[in-house]
């Protein structure tokens, strides 16, 4: 039983490949995304390896590895770990702009969906239900329009300012991103250039602007490329938001010295993830997959 309940931000700062480990399409190698919604999702299971693998990278200390999160398959001591990571959720995607570089893009469905998941942890949340048609937007930057219309990729959407969207934009800006100042440029964007799509508009994006990279495999003898090495390889784009649930219980190895009660357990994860930078999915050897976590308590 699980007593502490948390929730993590995930915000990309470079590529994230998270693979499915199949390809049924023209991509070699696609990201994991969810059945019902198509939208990129990251298996709790590998959130939990990725954290796990770096603890001490972060500034955990290795003697607590096993505690809280189990130990190896092939040890003679097996127990179930403390801390357990549910599957993350898109929040927002990038997606270029004519004006502004790029925006923030995310859908009722997908606000509707962080708005459970921080409820479940204990917060209050005072968001709109704000509802726009296909082919409709709500902005709450106009600086972003080009007359009356958004221009967002090869699409153009009729938008209107939102005077109830900029504070549901700065609330979730202030609890995704870490209070570091390094963080205000994107926090403030966030604020200022978050873009409200339909559920289908936003479901097209989420499908077709990811960052696709061609590959090849080079032959060790000629150092060129080989003939038949082309892949292609997906990826989160880096400034997507991604959204965990963490819970926490107290350690099961069943040895009284080793046992720590749920709200240390959380306490202890709560500190080394916090603010710091998490490398988590493949292609780790050519700078993907780094991640900034933001813990939220209830």
């Amino acid at each position: 039983m699980f007593e502490k309940h948390a929730a993590l931000f995930l915000y990309a700062v470079s590529p994230v490949h998270m693979g499915a480990g199949q390809a049924v399409g023209v991509i070699d190698n696609p990201i994991q995304r969810e059945r019902h919604t198509t939208h990129p999702c990251f298996a709790g299971s590998g959130i939990k390896g990725a954290v796990r693998h770096g603890f001490t990278a972060i500034g955990g200390v290795p003697e607590f590895i096993d505690r809280l999160f189990g130990p190896d398959a092939g040890s003679n001591d097996l127990h179930a770990g403390a801390v357990s990571f549910g599957d993350a959720q898109l929040v927002a995607l990038p997606v270029r702009s004519l004006k502004g570089g790029y925006v923030y893009a995310t859908c009722p469905q997908a606000l509707a969906r962080a708005r459970r998941m921080l409820t479940l942890i204990g917060l209050k949340l005072d968001w709109p239900n704000l509802e726009p048609k296909e082919g409709d937007c709500l902005i709450a930057n106009p600086n972003l329009l080009f007359g009356d219309k958004l221009h967002l990729e090869a699409f153009e959407y009729v938008a209107k300012v939102s005077q109830e969207l900029p504070k549901l934009a700065a609330d979730l800006a202030a609890r995704a991103f870490p209070a570091d100042g390094a963080y205000d440029f994107f926090r403030n964007k966030f604020s200022t250039d978050l873009v409200l799509l339909s559920d289908t508009d936003f479901a097209y994006f989420a499908q077709n602007a990811m960052l696709v990279e061609p590959h090849v495999c080079i032959d060790p003898d000629t150092g060129t490329a080989k003939g038949t090495g082309l892949f292609y390889t997906e990826n989160l784009p880096p400034e997507s938001l991604m959204l965990a649930p963490m819970l926490c219980g107290q350690t099961r190895s069943g040895k009284s010295e080793e046992k720590l009660e749920a709200d240390i357990v959380h306490y202890k994860m709560k500190t080394v993830l916090d603010g710091r930078l998490l490398q988590i999915g493949g292609d780790a050897t050519t700078g993907r997959g780094l991640v900034v976590t933001k813990v939220v308590e209830g």
